[in-house]
């Protein structure tokens, strides 16, 4: 039998250990989470065993764990009888970071090699952030193989040694003492130590008991107060993530969201799904009916709550979903998912990208599903969050079809603000020969709908999405077809639009060439003011309009780069004549330059108004309205 024994931790372990404390842990409750875990795969291990040998089953009662404190001591005892420890095993579990590599640990943390260590999980780690809040802590532990009556007692204050002895001990299994230090004393409270238990191991698969003051509904009341204190079960237990899908109904899952998740509404929809395989895991995704009030905020912090083995990690943890899916509220768990040193920061390796991409797949297939399945509870989720993930195509190339064949649009079609054609829809309404998809970028809903370079394409009875969200512009840079049929924007030249509008009537062609040199007055008037002076058959019910080069900037694209705080590029427009409307036919016939001045810059104007919803000065265009009606009134006398 082994007797007492003092050992040294090598000389970089004190280093070690006050970078443990100070550094590697944010949050000072972590500590709890820690050694409950480390007690939960004690209880594991010790389960795994009695499958194989059914004679040690005989020697242990409920698997549980035992926390309780003592506030005017300051101690918080975790306690558990779970696979327990030897002599030898505790020198080596406990001293596994004071082994030879400790300065090559050292040097790990602060280095690259960091994101690929695996020492989570390692009973020693997590064990040392107890001294995070204790400034002395003992272990009493024995063996399951143990047949007398004696444990193994492990003493330190985390600075420069720690003691190993033989010590009285009857039950299996392991407990942890705690004597916190001044500072920290406020953690000796049931209140504080039953929260941090709810927020992080809430769902371990063995109950958590603590003991806690009797009350009236135990019905056993006596006047000792250490009487009073009985052992209550304080977490949930199992997970309902964790269980079959095929035993849980709808109302669980909607209970589960709203409580869980604090939302007082139900969710759209949810998807629940265990992966096997190389890399094992649980999820439990939602679609909530609201977005959270700060879903816009450049600082929102979105992502899954990440459990691994049951364990919560993280609250909110970015790297399981792409930011345009940052809605989405769920659970992932994993029972092997590589953690940094201190299991607050998940590590970027090829095992999260598989899952984010498995993940990514599933929720858009879950919109999908929705989208065939119930369009009125689509529609709904599509007002809340189609902003946010018209953010995918410059994001997911690689889901990009996935993506936008969710997207839904307002049309001329419809001739209503309310978005909810898809572009399935568009395509299948497509005319013989059409060979792109139409769309127009405008302010609004009206803007866009009453847009002049609508009027030869409504006449034709050929649909157009109307795009006025702030983003669409934008959007479009990334979303460049749709089953291989390209977009294209009416309000750009194009050479495919010229031919859709080249079906002049005799009457227009006419009219052109009578008008032909109206073009060369009003470029020498105009000069460097616009790129170009045409006609144009795609107008009828106005005298006039601009439009952007094929690969000049759009008005729209300009509007957000200014109100980014970004420069943009000048834009010169190509000023366009409808040569068959009567104002245009009145202006030809002017003599008088000045007074035909006046009449382009009236119509140029008109134009840029429609275009951009501004002018840069308005009085001067209303001046020159004002001024033609005072000239109509005294001319009508």
């Amino acid at each position: 039998m082994e007797g007492k024994k003092t050992l040294k931790f090598q000389s970089e372990v004190k280093q070690l250990l006050n970078l443990m404390i100070h550094s590697l842990y944010s949050n000072k409750e972590i500590f709890l989470r820690e050694l409950i875990s480390n007690a939960s795969d004690a209880l594991d291990k010790l389960r795994f065993l009695t499958l194989s040998k059914p004679e040690i089953n005989k020697k242990i009662k409920e698997l549980c764990i035992l926390v309780s404190y003592n506030k005017d001591e300051k101690q918080i005892l975790i306690r558990d009888n779970g696979i327990g420890m030897s002599y030898d095993e505790i020198i080596e579990n406990l001293g596994t970071i004071a082994k030879s590599g400790t300065k090559l640990f050292l040097k790990s943390i602060n280095s690259d090699k960091l994101k690929n260590n695996q020492l989570i999980g390692k009973f020693g780690v997590g064990f040392y952030s107890a001294f995070i809040v204790a400034e002395k802590v003992i272990v009493r532990t024995k063996s399951f193989l143990s047949t007398l009556n004696e444990g193994v007692l492990w003493e330190s204050n985390g600075q420069g040694e720690y003691s190993v002895s033989n010590t009285k001990k009857k039950e299996i299994g392991t407990e942890i003492i705690l004597y916190l230090k001044d500072s920290e004393k406020m953690f000796a409270d049931e209140i504080i130590i039953k929260n941090i238990i709810h927020k992080y191991s809430n769902h371990i698969g063995f109950p958590i008991k603590m003991k806690v003051k009797e009350t009236k509904e135990n019905k056993i009341i006596t006047p000792n107060f250490e009487s009073q204190l009985i052992w209550k079960q304080i977490n949930t237990g199992k997970a309902l993530w964790t269980r079959k899908k095929s035993d849980i109904n709808d109302a669980e899952y909607k209970e589960f969201y709203k409580n869980f998740f604090h939302d007082d509404q139900d969710p759209i929809a949810w998807s629940h799904n265990h992966v096997e395989g190389n890399q094992e895991y649980s999820s439990l995704l939602y679609i909530p009916k609201k977005a959270s009030w700060d879903i816009w905020n450049r600082d929102n912090k979105h992502g899954l709550k990440l459990y691994v083995r049951k364990i919560f990690i993280m609250d909110q943890s970015s790297e399981f979903i792409p930011n345009y899916l940052r809605f989405i509220k769920g659970i992932i768990d994993s029972n092997d998912l590589p953690l940094n040193i201190s299991r607050e920061i998940l590590q970027s390796n090829q095992i999260t990208k598989i899952i984010k991409n498995s993940l990514t797949k599933r929720i858009l297939s879950m919109l999908d599903n929705l989208s065939k399945n119930n369009s009125q509870e689509y529609q709904i989720f599509w007002q809340e969050f189609g902003l946010i993930l018209k953010e995918g195509p410059s994001e997911d190339n690689k889901n990009y079809a996935n993506i936008i064949k969710l997207f839904r649009f307002s049309s001329t079609y419809t001739q209503l603000n309310i978005q909810n054609v898809s572009l399935n829809d568009y395509v299948s309404r497509m005319k013989p020969k059409q060979e792109k998809i139409f769309y127009i970028t405008a302010d609004s809903y009206l803007s866009a709908k009453n847009n002049p370079h609508l009027e030869k394409l409504k006449e034709k009875n050929i649909e157009v999405l109307l795009l006025f969200d702030r983003i669409d512009e934008w959007m479009m840079n990334y979303m460049t077809s749709f089953n291989k049929i390209e977009f294209q924007s009416i309000s750009k030249n194009n050479e495919y639009l010229e031919k859709i509008f080249d079906n002049k009537t005799l009457d227009q062609k006419k009219s052109e060439q009578e008008l032909s040199s109206i073009i060369l007055r009003i470029k020498s008037y105009l000069k460097d003011k616009v790129k170009n002076v045409r006609f144009t058959s795609k107008l009828t019910n106005t005298p006039a309009a601009v439009t952007t080069d094929e690969h000049d900037i759009t008005t729209q694209m300009s509007k957000l780069l200014i109100s980014t705080g970004q420069n943009s590029p000048e834009i010169k427009y190509i000023f366009e004549i409808n040569a068959i409307h009567p104002l245009i036919m009145y202006i030809f016939k002017i003599k008088d330059q000045k007074k035909f001045n006046n009449w382009i810059d009236l119509l140029l104007e008109e134009s840029l108004l429609s275009e951009c919803g501004n002018l840069e000065d308005p009085n001067k265009f209303i001046h020159r309205i004002n001024k033609l009606l005072i000239r109509h009134i005294i001319s009508s006398k």
